[in-house]
């Protein structure tokens, strides 16, 4: 079931860009923010992603030094 939300105190100009975004799209203010915040909701937060990160590293109890990865990262470099 959709749910209403309210944003107060938003900027003018924020608005104007936003309104400019959704414009540019073909799109509703409505349908455009409705779209961002789905964008938003199906990725995790930083945070989170990071979290998931050392729990993978933790779980492995591997390091790559990072003389390695400067190393791999500058092999394909001219």
């Amino acid at each position: 079931m959709a749910v209403q939300i309210t944003i107060k105190g938003v900027p003018e100009e924020v608005r104007d860009e936003l309104a400019m975004r959704a414009a540019l799209q073909r799109q509703s203010m409505q349908e455009f923010l409705r779209c961002e915040l789905e964008r938003i909701a199906s990725r995790p937060s930083v945070g989170a992603w990071l979290q998931g990160v050392r729990n993978r590293k933790a779980g492995t109890k591997t390091r790559t030094p990072p003389s390695r990865i400067l190393r791999a990262r500058d092999a394909g470099r001219t």
